[in-house]
């Protein structure tokens, strides 16, 4: 310590003072990980600072790093700790001079780091919190402001465990004082007759531990022939009266030995008035002077305070550190009626449990607080005596005060992590908004307020409220009529109104007096007379520059005020409402726009009298981007029916400009006639090889044809080429299904310029169903792709007799009634017998080709 400069040694010393410190604590585990979760970093770590650097405690870390000391030259804690009270905010490390050079960070342990200094006792800065990524990361204000507030809670869980160690040491100490005085103590089963003595009676009586059989008569033997009788005959008074038992008698030890012991006890009865039981404490009184001032001298040093009360509740000492405590002197408090020198004692917990000791003869320990002058709280023991009460106390102030801290803490850190939960669990695109803020209400009580009101903004700039909760069952009602009516009775300088006009927090500590101020007589005022609330607190739900609504906090008046602590949680939680509202508002425009662009792209099918074409383009539920899939039906000149069914690898905007050209250059190539399935997919890869287009892509083919021979035996003729496309499904009118897949699967577009393209021709009566699709129907997380091949064809099966439209709904909502997670498109097409001819509106009959 010599070595240190005056700054190192106050951190050693604080340090020193936190005792043994908590490797690997659950708290601090507890703590490290939410930063974790909350800060989406990759670890976290608590280190203290003192000569090195010790990590108490990490999520995240290398196995075998928490316990370990790190060189302070080599400590990331250290430069933390020289910034205090400031935090160290790195968003790539490796680019700030002070952090650099360090191991942590040379070695690409550490990108993006921030840090905070731990502050214990009067503020002296003992450690770190810190929380980093393995890539660079930017912080934000709220980041440190969240990690901030697990820095407190980690400090006070610090403190709290070097308190509850000081605790803990006092009572030991105070035990091992009791233990000196050389009292000890007896229970006599009057049932079972066994009497039981402690290893300090067994002493004091002359018995060694072992030898003494537990019997009355062995008591009765070992005392002294003088006394037996008067000694029996104070038992058997106690007994018979389930009374007290008072006796000083001798005893005779095994070396010859005679020594006055002093007992007291009490009978014990059971449900029918009979005694059962005579327990008490014997000491031995052979010096007595001698023996009281040795126990003064160690009540004297003991860290606890301590007090006796005789019979009467008159105080008949009291030592150095109770005087302190009790802030008065011995020479005003002995032979002083505990009742009437602390008044305010009576009735309360001291009052109840002092009694029950005496009454009961069992030990009494409990918490409790005094009101001022001493105002404090207290842990105290009380144990009844043969002259009365004894009775030590520690202030436990301190401690109730961090435990309480460290619950409000750890609650609003609930309170924050729940709510954003919620948003995230609730909040779906362009829907949920009420729902989610049911449940952010629902977790703002009672951590935040004992009843929350949650509004929103329309488009139109019209707020409604649409969710509320209240602690009370009973008040649910009330809450929900006030929210029905409430925003038509406020006048425009209501704190709600104000506070969404500044975008900033309003509180309003007296709302019952504010309310006489700006609310008008009515319905409204008089439920919220009803509700009774003393604050408020008022949130706007703001978020890049808009606000989206508002969150309206009350507390009754049996609760404190929201402090500044509790405030700035529930600005936290309005931050992260008004943002994940906003994210979800613009993830909707975005996805409209994308699907409105998509299906720009794609075109209402043709009409033929031959047949029915029903085409179907649903994007993915959760993707808000454009897709690559397409469909397209054309006729060509000669009145060919051409279906084409693609998807271009990706899904972005590239993916849809792809597609674009791709669906473009297709029809291009497929419009003329005797051009057949195979050579359209040739020729499309070559332009996408000579154009440089570098897209890939998979698509299928299928063209309809009949020759007059064919259309007079009601068949027609299905050519078909496939580029690494799911094969198309065709339903037989006798309701076998194929699968057009080739025997050998041929590449997809934009592979090999020159990939052989093969076509097949399948013949079919007229009456039968072509269906292709894209992978988004058959494949996903939850389903192979073979898998969903043979569902599709299970489900076609059983829908064969439907209407082709129905048939096409209702096998997209049976393969994926969960929603999709692709894009899908689908184009069918069904085949009219020649009874059934198509109607047409107007124009000119467009007859099927004719092939030899």
């Amino acid at each position: 310590m010599a070595s240190l400069d005056p700054g190192a040694r106050d951190r050693v010393a604080a340090v020193a003072r936190l005792g043994e410190t908590p490797v690997g604590s659950p708290a601090l585990q507890r703590l490290t990980a939410l930063a974790v979760q909350l800060l989406g970093a990759d670890a976290a770590q608590v280190s203290l600072f003192g000569v090195d650097e010790l990590v108490l405690g990490g999520t995240g870390l290398p196995q075998g790093t928490v316990g370990i000391r790190v060189p302070l030259a080599e400590s990331l804690c250290a430069v933390t700790t020289t910034a205090a009270p400031d935090p160290v905010v790195a968003s790539d490390a490796r680019l700030d001079p002070r952090l650099a050079g360090l191991p942590p960070v040379a070695d690409g342990t550490v990108a993006g780091y921030l840090g905070l200094p731990l502050a214990v006792f009067d503020g002296q800065v003992v450690g770190a919190l810190s929380a980093f990524t393995h890539e660079p990361r930017e912080w934000s204000d709220a980041d440190v402001a969240l990690l901030r507030q697990l820095g407190d809670s980690v400090a006070v869980e610090l403190q709290l465990a070097a308190q509850v160690r000081e605790l803990e040491s006092s009572r030991l100490a105070f035990e091992l004082a009791i233990d000196a005085a050389g009292i000890g103590s007896f229970d006599w089963d009057l049932v079972a007759g066994r009497l039981v003595w402690d290893d300090r009676l067994k002493e004091i009586m002359g018995f060694g531990r072992d030898s003494f059989d537990e019997t009355i008569d062995a008591f009765t033997a070992a005392c002294h022939p003088d006394d037996r009788v008067r000694t029996a005959e104070a038992l058997q008074q106690a007994i018979d009266t389930v009374g007290e038992y008072e006796a000083e008698f001798r005893v005779v030890h095994p070396s010859g030995e005679t020594r006055w012991v002093q007992g007291r006890g009490r009978a014990l009865a059971d449900e029918r008035g009979v005694a059962v039981r005579l327990v008490g404490a014997a000491y031995d009184t052979t010096a007595e002077r001698l023996a009281d001032a040795r126990v003064a001298r160690v009540m004297e040093s003991v860290k606890s305070a301590f007090f006796t009360l005789d019979r009467d509740w008159r105080f008949t000492y009291l030592n150095a550190e109770g005087e302190r405590v009790l802030q008065t002197t011995r020479e005003a408090l002995l032979g002083s009626v505990v009742w009437e020198a602390f008044p305010d004692a009576v009735g309360s917990d001291f009052e109840v449990a002092y009694r029950a000791a005496m009454a009961t003869g069992a030990e009494q320990v409990f918490e409790a607080f005094y009101p001022p002058p001493l105002a404090a709280w207290f842990e105290v023991r009380a144990w009844p005596g043969p002259d009365g009460l004894s009775v030590s106390f520690l202030d436990v102030t301190e401690r109730r005060a961090a435990e309480d801290r460290a619950r409000r803490s750890a609650a609003r850190l609930r309170l924050v992590a729940d709510t954003t939960a919620a948003m995230a669990e609730r909040l779906t695109p362009g829907a949920g908004e009420q729902a989610a803020l049911q449940e952010v209400a629902e977790a703002l009580v009672p951590v935040g307020g004992d009843w929350v009101i949650a509004s929103l903004v329309d488009d139109d700039g019209r707020m409604r409220d649409v969710a509320w909760w209240h602690r009370a069952e009973d008040q649910q009602p009330l809450v929900a009529r006030y929210a029905a009516l409430r925003l038509a009775s406020l006048p425009p300088h209501a704190p709600i109104l104000r506070a969404l006009g500044s975008g900033q927090p309003r509180e309003v500590a007296d709302v019952r007096t504010a309310l006489a101020r700006f609310m008008p007589p009515g319905e409204a005022r008089d439920l919220l007379q009803e509700l009774a609330p003393q604050s408020a607190v008022i949130l706007p739900l703001a978020a890049r520059g808009r606000t989206l609504g508002a969150l309206s906090v009350y507390r009754s008046a049996d609760r404190e005020q929201a402090d500044a602590d509790d405030v700035a949680t529930l600005r936290d939680v309005g931050d992260r409402v008004a943002l994940a509202l906003d994210n979800s508002r613009l993830y909707e425009q975005q996805r409209r726009l994308a699907e409105g662009l998509q299906r720009s792209m794609l075109t209402e099918p043709p009409e033929p009298d031959h047949a029915e074409i029903v085409v179907r383009y649903l994007p993915a539920v959760q993707v808000a981007e454009v897709g690559g899939d397409w469909y397209d039906a054309f006729l060509q000149p000669s009145g060919a029916t051409v279906l084409v069914i693609g998807d271009v690898v990706g899904h972005d905007t590239a993916a849809a400009a792809a597609m674009g050209q791709l669906r473009g250059m297709l029809r291009g190539i497929a419009y003329r006639d005797g051009i057949g399935p195979a050579t359209v997919l040739a020729d499309l890869d070559a332009a996408i090889d000579g154009l440089g287009m570098g897209t890939m892509a998979t698509a299928a083919i299928a063209r309809v044809e009949q020759t007059p021979e064919e259309r007079a035996q009601g068949l027609s003729r299905l050519r078909w080429s496939n580029a690494g496309h799911p094969p198309p499904l065709l339903l037989h009118v006798d309701g076998r299904i194929e699968e057009l897949a080739p025997e050998r699967a041929e590449l997809m577009l934009g592979v090999d310029p020159g990939a052989r393209r093969t076509e097949t021709v399948v013949t079919v009566r007229r009456g039968a169903t072509l269906l292709l699709y894209t992978d988004g129907l058959v494949e996903g997380r939850d389903l192979p792709l073979d898998d969903g091949i043979a569902r599709l064809r299970e489900v076609v099966a059983e829908l064969a007799d439907r209407p082709l439209a129905e048939l096409c709904d209702e096998v997209i909502a049976r393969l994926r009634p969960e929603g999709l997670q692709d894009d899908v498109a689908l184009v069918a097409i069904r085949l009219h017998p020649e009874d059934e001819p198509r109607p047409r509106e107007a124009g000119p009959e467009v007859l099927p080709p004719r092939f030899a």
